[in-house]
């Protein structure tokens, strides 16, 4: 099966949460998975891998202080990203005008970075889901023929 390289963005904890229900869905299905809290790109495997970011928005639609240094890292490196695939799960309050943006924002960069999306991006929305863990791994068993 794959590899996956879960990279974490949370505040608060709720994505790593989702992250650990999103592992234990994986390790299911036979996948390979390790799991980043704080994630330091050059610490983490690329190649022929499926990279799965799990992060929340924080303030006005910016990152997590836990994944920044991460996502800066990536804006800048010249690595080819081209053999590696990612999804990405957002968690956000739709009462703001910047909903899941750092997911929105991290998923085109990893698109312009020639990285290959397995699953349309997955927002989660706290004010009104009462199990985003239940949600992800239902995401993930749906799409599991595209993993």
């Amino acid at each position: 099966m794959s590899s996956f390289q879960i990279i974490v963005g949370s505040m608060l904890g709720g994505s790593e949460y989702v992250a650990e229900a999103c592992e234990e869905t994986l390790v299911t299905l036979g996948h390979q998975v390790q799991l980043h809290f704080q994630p330091d790109l050059a610490q983490i495997p690329s190649e022929n891998q499926t990279w799965l970011i799990c992060t929340s928005t924080h303030g006005a639609g910016d990152y997590p202080d836990n994944i920044q240094a991460f996502v800066t890292d990536l804006e800048k490196t010249d690595h080819d990203l081209s053999s590696m695939s990612f999804l990405v799960i957002g968690l956000g309050d739709s009462s703001y005008d910047t909903f899941c943006y750092a997911a929105k924002n991290i998923n085109k960069l990893l698109i312009s970075k020639g990285c290959k999306e397995t699953i349309p991006l997955l927002t989660i929305d706290m004010s009104t889901d009462i199990d985003p863990e239940l949600r992800s791994q239902e995401w993930l068993m749906t799409n599991k023929d595209h993993l």
